[in-house]
């Protein structure tokens, strides 16, 4: 298991590289010059002024020299400053990532319990009631946008039943968690929505192609009771393709976060890209980008340990 993880360890390497040459070069191929947009007016009419900038930031060497400082910047840690507020990258992330990441936490806990129990007894019991309610719960929560559901239950259980602030993260007596669990229910229901949906469908999918093998009639054969059946045999052995789209959604959450946060004025990292996209922030943006292919880098690292450890074939493939 071992030997296993650390060549997948050296799989990841190689194309997290591979990633930040596509991020690096593929911002340089835009039209817009960000120096001529962050200038002042003052400075932007004197091309010898933007000359001398560009220069003083490096923006006239080559471009594999460039991408040669930038990356060896960011290995070190220093991810260099925004252009545009000139604040420093790694300031605006501790700023901006925890509201993210918890919000996110609070999404995929609600959507895993959710989607996996409604999944379950869908599963348990085919064409029924409950199975049906399920089935319909899944395909509403596919077709709907997650930016229309939010501003559907921002309507009922904010301006309507007034019963949770309309947005923001943080009251002004808020402390604890606790205390700001009311702002986070309204935005982390509606990023779950959509998760919830596609865990449901998996998790119904999967428990039903698991109970007509041939190894659970044996074990029903036997006399094993159902309840032991359906958790010991076959949840056990669904869990494969479950582990895969939860640790894969994790970083998705993090990055299909961007309109929910604007929704719900959320303050993490979703506002910060979407500004950075829009005053063209190029550092911002490579840094932000690179973020998010990392997180989905590990979320595949993850997946295929935990697919190793859950079924031997594969690692001893």
């Amino acid at each position: 298991m071992l030997k296993y993880i650390i060549r997948k360890s050296l799989v990841t390497i190689p194309m997290l590289f591979v990633i930040s040459i596509i991020v690096f070069f593929a911002i340089q191929l835009s039209p817009i010059d960000p120096i001529s947009y962050s200038a002042s007016p003052d400075v932007a009419v004197d091309s010898e002024n933007l000359e001398a900038l560009r220069e003083h930031l490096g923006l006239n060497d080559p471009l594999y020299i460039q991408y040669y400082h930038w990356i060896i910047a960011v290995f070190k840690g220093d991810f260099g400053y925004s252009i545009i507020t000139g604040q420093p990258i790694a300031k605006i992330l501790a700023l901006k990532l925890p509201a993210t990441i918890e919000l996110s936490l609070l999404a995929l806990v609600i959507s895993t319990i959710i989607g996996v129990a409604m999944g379950l007894v869908s599963a348990i019991k085919p064409n029924s009631m409950s199975d049906y309610f399920s089935r319909n719960v899944a395909v509403l929560g596919i077709s709907i946008p997650e930016f229309f559901f939010g501003i559907i239950i921002i309507q009922i259980f904010a301006i309507q039943l007034g019963w949770l602030p309309i947005s923001g993260r943080i009251g002004v007596n808020d402390v604890t968690f606790w205390d700001r669990l009311p702002n986070l229910i309204l935005p982390s229901f509606t990023l779950a929505i959509g998760m919830l949906a596609v865990l449901l469908r998996y998790t119904r999918n999967s428990m039903l192609d698991v109970l007509s093998k041939d190894y659970i009639k044996t074990a029903r054969s036997k006399g094993i009771p159902e309840w032991k059946v359906f958790i010991f045999h076959a949840f056990r052995n669904s869990l494969g393709s479950i582990l895969v789209i939860l640790a894969f959604r994790l970083p998705m959450l993090i990055g299909g976060s961007v309109i929910i946060e604007m929704v719900f004025m959320w303050p993490g990292i979703g506002n910060a890209i979407i500004s950075a996209v829009s005053s063209s922030d190029y550092p911002v943006i490579m840094i932000t980008t690179m973020m998010l292919a990392s997180a989905i880098l590990v979320a595949s690292f993850l997946v295929d340990v935990l697919s190793a450890f859950l079924d031997p074939r594969i690692r001893l493939e």
